[in-house]
């Protein structure tokens, strides 16, 4: 499997949630992993960034993000040119599909770590 560079957005240092464990499960795949969340922070040496950091070469972004704390960053997820979004459970936003498609970028509604787990990611 091609590793695929992927931001995680919504991103915490808290273990129990499930952008923690993306990251982790991302990272033992071998998949590169950049970061945004609420707050700037240091997972075990990766970088959580608070602002919206123009990566380069994201392949995927994956959302911990509700609807309405989506819409900030629009642009920014647009801008990146990632090849897909994909949409965890609870995350799911029709306006955003609409934007993306508009773009040219791919959206997959469905959970990271269920897609890694069965190798699908």
């Amino acid at each position: 499997m091609e590793p695929k560079k992927t931001l995680v957005m919504g991103a915490s240092t808290d273990p129990g949630r499930y952008s923690y464990k993306a990251i982790k499960m991302l990272q033992r795949y071998g998949h590169p992993v950049v970061a945004v969340g609420k707050k700037e922070d240091d997972l075990d040496g990766l970088k959580i960034e608070k602002a919206q950091v123009p990566f380069e070469d994201v392949d995927t972004v994956t959302l911990y993000l509700n609807p309405m704390n989506q819409k900030q960053y629009y642009d920014y997820i647009v801008g990146l040119e990632p090849k897909r979004v994909i949409f965890n459970p609870g995350t799911e936003n029709p306006e955003l599909y609409s934007l993306l498609k508009q773009n040219g970028i791919d959206i997959e509604v469905a959970c990271t770590l269920v897609m890694l787990s069965i190798h699908q990611y």
